[in-house]
């Protein structure tokens, strides 16, 4: 299921410059969650295990399954919207997945998400969005008066949002040392930038639903793009620094004044 992915050039470097002890690995298949007996397959190709478990008070009742099979006490990598890499630091050394569905992404793109990886990887961030809101989430979930499944969608989002704005200076000063994936970042963004401009008109026409909307804006931090209200908000010092706090803070803020349009 699993296969070493070789690495040259710009990646090789981005993986020794910021987590060296890391390992990249292609997958046979593409997974939300990584089935348990799958994740416990890879204590083959890895020191040690370490899998993390979480306080069920964080995760509301309602909440989608997945999230509840996250926080417990199964070996659990991964959650459905994560995307086509993703990693985990609950093995020794510290693993990046490539999912089957990048065979699918442009070369210079899937270089970029993996050296994106390894650079969240090599810093103190956690592992999702869960551990970011912590014992926030159930907050977050009284904050945004919508289903569960858009609460998760939004909860992803604005930590990816955070991550985005975490990382952004490193992606922005590789135009002289990796300068093709410095580029692949600079298109990723150049392809956001008329979705993100058209947001406010596409909600209110209702052809995006605002988790939709929230996720878009969240992705297009991290290639720094203008956003507009009400996500504009998100793209200050105060997110990094108040994290999920700033997050709660700015969903209530956000739905109430909705509520008064």
């Amino acid at each position: 299921m699993f296969e070493r992915r070789p690495l040259s050039g710009e990646l090789a470097a981005v993986k020794a410059a910021h987590a060296p002890a890391s390992i990249v690995l292609d997958v046979d298949t593409d997974f939300g969650t990584l089935p348990p007996g799958a994740a416990e397959d890879l204590g083959l190709l890895v020191d040690a295990l370490d899998p993390a478990t979480y306080p069920g008070e964080w995760v509301p009742d309602d909440a989608p399954g997945p999230l509840h099979r996250y926080a417990g006490s199964d070996f659990t990598i991964g959650l459905p919207g994560d995307g086509t890499v993703t990693w985990t630091r609950q093995t020794d050394p510290p693993v990046v997945f490539c999912k089957a569905r990048a065979a699918g992404t442009p070369d210079a793109f899937l270089d970029f998400l993996i050296a994106e990886a390894l650079v969240q990887v090599g810093t103190d961030v956690p592992e999702s969005f869960l551990p970011f809101f912590a014992d926030r989430y159930p907050d977050l979930d009284a904050a945004i008066p919508l289903d569960p499944a858009s609460v998760y969608q939004i909860a992803a989002a604005l930590y990816d949002g955070w991550l985005g704005l975490r990382t952004r200076p490193v992606f922005a000063d590789w135009a002289d040392d990796y300068p093709g994936l410095h580029d692949a970042w600079v298109d990723a963004g150049d392809r956001l930038r008329d979705r993100v401009d058209g947001l406010p008109g596409a909600v209110a026409r209702g052809e995006t639903e605002f988790p939709d909307a929230t996720e878009l804006a969240c992705a297009a931090i991290k290639h720094g793009l203008d956003l507009p209200a009400p996500f504009a908000a998100l793209e200050t010092a105060a997110y990094v620094d108040y994290g999920a706090d700033y997050g709660v803070q700015w969903a209530r803020k956000t739905f109430e004044s909705l509520d008064d349009e």
